[in-house]
């Protein structure tokens, strides 16, 4: 077996074919068209072992389909029913249960062959969480009043975005197999904007709410809510008092009690499976936006004022130096010197954490829960500056986890030179033949393996030029280079992000069809439709791969009663809002084909 070590974590990489040469390294002969990962699944379904006698083509084929069929699993799922409105229009709506959304299949890549269901051998199957946001709504450091202009800067659902998180990893614990293979979940990723404002508090939410344990989603005064929802002020919903404001128009409704129950003690079970973790430019710099390490900025966060308004002027002026890249944002406008203020209780665990600490709080073992420990990260990330690694998948199936942030600014991403080059020393190491840059092949004597790439950004999201001040004087490379690297290597089956907040699944074809790969974003868990997906590898034994892509919502009914405030309820009204929040997005859901797919690859293997 070959074996691989990356620069920033560790994976054995191996797979050898079935050919002549491999024939005889394991005694048996060769058998045409069948690679060693078809060969150890039937040698694994029969209960054997590896050494079989010598298999004929057509014993294979019939010992796969005699154990590899399956009847499709659609239960909490998006395959079985999906949240939908009860009115469509601009007035506010409850949400019911609607019809699921059926399986599309895409042959953008590559051709679909008849009977590939009967002969199909799951390689992995796993779950990917994206953008969960997990916020501390009652923090200074926050610019809620520029929602007007900048839809994220709040939304109406966002303070019970932790207990809902927990809705969520019930339901994958639930659902706990790939409905298309019925293989078990190997792991979890969670593809970045794990937090929302890069705060200790909201880092031990998310730890506590993955790993198990008792969260209290509050900070400052532990005994009411401090925040913009109870304020007073109209800019903004206050469930607890009917003002004259935009919500209370659009038909939201009054709940008095809400934010009591939104900032109360709940359990998590933790996710009974694996995970691992990817940096998004939230998890990084405040707000997902500004550069990191402005000097002195930790005293807005901890601090005791909390700006709830400003004039439409300095708004407006705001929000554009936020948006444009080079602009100059002035910390001490954005958070404090004018406006109305709130004063709110200081709060030390407010304060950001940095890259390394991010780090180190997930190698703690306090915090591995289900595993592994440090959830990706190794004491080699353990500093800050490179926290990019690999990690098995499954057998013969590797994944590459990216830090597409810059702690130079602006929410969009890039990739440093440095990173860059590793991952091409990586795919490089695990590919026996692959393409230079003039476009040559270039094949070597070592296993094949496949690899599936994990980032926040996706392609059409990594413009940012701004410079890293972990690699000042580091070159940024865009979406559009680190496709190209991607496309000249055949075992590159997927690219999985987020960012986004949209369901969106783009073909990536080569030269040739066996270069091409596919680029799955996924909707976040704050906006609507507030998803996560899961994603299997399966063998079709005909020379094709198949990469199905499976939508799953948070646990919890379509609509609860508005006097309930346990956790499953308080999960319903977290969609509900999400659905009727004034910016919302309908597209985020995407359409047919971004949603629950099989999407058919050329198997480099075969």
């Amino acid at each position: 077996m070959f074996g691989f070590r990356g620069v920033h974590g560790s994976a054995n990489l191996g797979r050898d074919r079935v050919t002549d040469r491999g024939s005889r390294a394991l005694g048996v002969a060769a058998v045409p068209e069948l690679t060693r990962r078809g060969f150890v699944a039937v040698a694994g379904a029969s209960g054997l072992g590896l050494l079989l006698a010598t298999p004929t083509a057509r014993a294979v084929d019939r010992a796969l389909r005699e154990t590899t069929r399956r009847t499709v699993n659609p239960a909490g799922t998006t395959l079985e029913a999906v949240a939908v409105p009860v009115t469509r229009g601009p007035r506010y709506t409850r949400l019911t249960e609607g019809p699921g959304w059926p399986l599309v299949v895409r042959a953008d890549l590559v051709a679909a062959t008849s009977g590939r269901d009967e002969r199909r051998t799951a390689l992995a199957s796993f779950v990917q969480f994206t953008d969960m946001h997990i916020t501390d709504s009652e923090c200074p450091a926050r610019f809620e009043y520029l929602h007007p202009f900048v839809g994220s800067a709040h939304r109406p659902q966002e303070t019970l975005g932790p207990v809902s998180a927990a809705s969520l990893v019930r339901r994958v614990n639930a659902v706990a197999n790939g409905p298309f293979t019925g293989r078990p979940f190997d792991f979890m990723m969670t593809t970045g904007d794990n937090t929302d404002n890069h705060e200790h508090i909201e880092l031990s939410w998310f730890l506590g709410i993955l790993n198990g344990g008792t969260i209290t989603p509050t900070s400052g005064d532990p005994r009411r809510y401090e925040g913009v929802q109870d304020s007073g002020s109209a800019h903004y919903w206050n469930p607890g008092t009917r003002l004259d404001d935009d919500y209370t128009a659009k038909g939201f409704p009054r709940l008095p009690g809400l934010l009591d129950a939104a900032i109360g003690r709940f359990d998590s079970p933790g996710l009974d499976i694996p995970w691992y973790c990817t940096f998004g430019n939230h998890d990084n710099t405040p707000v997902g936006t500004l550069p990191a390490n402005i000097p002195g900025i930790e005293y807005w966060y901890t601090g005791g004022h909390k700006i709830i308004g400003k004039d439409e002027s300095t708004s407006r002026k705001l929000a554009d130096a936020m948006r444009k890249p080079g602009a100059t944002v002035p910390a001490t406008e954005l958070f404090g010197n004018s406006g109305l203020i709130r004063e709110v209780t200081p709060d030390e665990r407010r304060a950001p954490y940095s890259t390394a600490e991010f780090v180190r709080a997930h190698l703690d073992p306090a915090n591995t829960g289900a595993g592994p420990v440090g959830h990706g990260f190794t004491d080699g990330n353990a500093d800050g500056r490179d926290v990019y690694y690999t990690f098995r998948i499954a057998e013969g199936v590797t994944g590459i986890s990216l830090d597409t942030t810059t702690l130079g600014g602006f929410a969009d991403g890039s990739i440093g030179l440095g990173q860059f080059l590793w991952v091409e020393r990586t795919l490089r190491a695990g590919s026996s033949a692959y393409y230079d840059v003039w476009g040559s092949k270039v094949t070597q004597d070592v296993s094949d393996e496949l690899f599936i790439l994990f980032s926040h950004h996706t392609s059409d999201s990594m413009g940012n030029p701004l410079p890293d001040s972990r690699h000042p004087l580091e070159p940024r490379l865009n979406g559009e280079t680190f496709v190209g690297l991607l496309n000249r290597f055949p075992n590159v089956l997927a690219w999985v992000n987020g960012h986004q907040h949209l369901n969106k699944i783009t073909p990536h074809p080569g030269s040739t069809p066996a270069r091409g790969f596919w680029e799955i974003n996924t909707a976040s868990h704050i906006d609507f439709p507030q998803q996560a997906r899961v994603i299997e590898v399966a063998d079709n034994a005909d020379g094709t791969l198949s990469l199905f892509t499976t939508l799953v919502e948070a646990e919890g009914p379509y609509a609860a009663d508005y006097d309930d405030t346990t956790p499953p309820a308080l999960a319903s009204l977290y969609r509900e809002l999400s659905y009727n929040d004034l910016h919302a997005d309908r597209t985020r859901e995407g359409a047919g084909p971004d949603r629950n797919t099989e999407l058919l690859l050329v198997d480099p293997l075969a």
